[in-house]
């Protein structure tokens, strides 16, 4: 084979694995999309056998420098030391959930107007009908969560390193268990996602509402702000990935309901990771 058809033939392919080299050694400050790398290896061990068919051939230095080049970049990057969780970590929050959750955001804004739009239903019933509070809370309730948010019930007090890790365990334990109860009940066709999303919507409307009604709201608003933000989009993103699964038991099309169920399983995975990443997070703060 003739040089310079032999260049004319893997030109593209060496075209391409230069864009990954490219992005890979430059990732940090490109904030763009990457090229594909899941053949990576691949073309890396092609490009191996192109530099030895090229020597075997006598072809010319200038083509033999280029692909020893290319050799030695691929090289770096494949067998370069990793760290072995932040570098896969960093990846998967940058790029693999913003992605999963893109690919399921029909049913996550499902599930985010099953939460809201009864979350704005009773913040504005109880608003106008304070009583109204009591259809979801008793008496004992209610009065628990004035005591949690009256800003002078607790002065004096003053609170320790053994409280910090009290509440970090209760949250952590009580958070990341709604988010999989909320997933898990998908199974049930949806509805258990559903009702879920409901609830809690309802029932933070209701309590909203009564602590402005009560005069209670900075202390209550600057803890949601905080803690809740994490903690409420993760509940959303349970429920979207829980729709996702009784979906595939109500309409799995040409698999089977296992097999349906198992692959709706597969992606909002990678939603659910985030979720309780965000749960996390929420304990922290």
């Amino acid at each position: 084979m003739k040089q310079a058809f032999f260049e004319t033939r893997h030109q593209p392919e060496w075209h391409a694995f230069e864009q990954q080299l490219d992005w890979l050694e430059r990732r940090k400050r490109d904030k763009g999309n990457p090229p594909a790398l899941q053949d990576f290896p691949d073309h890396y061990r092609r490009l191996c056998h192109q530099y030895a068919v090229a020597r075997e051939r006598g072809y010319s230095l200038p083509l033999l420098n280029k692909l020893n080049e290319l050799i030695l970049a691929g090289h770096r990057q494949l067998y370069r030391h990793r760290l072995p969780v932040i570098g896969p970590l960093l990846y998967f929050l940058v790029y693999d959930f913003p992605a999963a959750v893109r690919e399921q955001k029909s049913w996550i804004l499902v599930s985010a107007a099953a939460f809201v739009l009864p979350l704005l239903g009773m913040w504005m019933l109880v608003s106008l009908q304070p009583d109204m509070v009591y259809s979801l809370l008793d008496e004992g309730g209610v009065a628990q969560i004035e005591e949690m948010y009256d800003p002078d019930g607790r002065t004096g007090y003053v609170r320790d390193s053994s409280d910090d890790v009290q509440m970090f365990g209760h949250y952590i334990w009580n958070n990341i268990g709604i988010a999989f109860r909320t997933f898990a009940s998908g199974i049930f066709f949806g509805v258990g996602a559903l009702i879920v999303e409901l609830f809690n919507g309802a029932f933070f409307g209701a309590i909203a509402a009564h602590m402005i009604n009560v005069g209670f709201e900075q202390p209550f608003f600057t803890f949601v702000v905080a803690h809740g933000a994490p903690e409420l989009t993760a509940i959303v993103l349970s429920g979207g990935s829980g729709m996702r699964l009784g979906w595939a038991l109500i309409a799995p099309g040409i698999w089977s309901r296992r097999v349906a169920l198992q692959r709706a399983a597969s992606k909002t995975m990678p939603v659910m990771y985030g979720a309780f990443g965000l749960l996390l997070l929420a304990a922290f703060m």
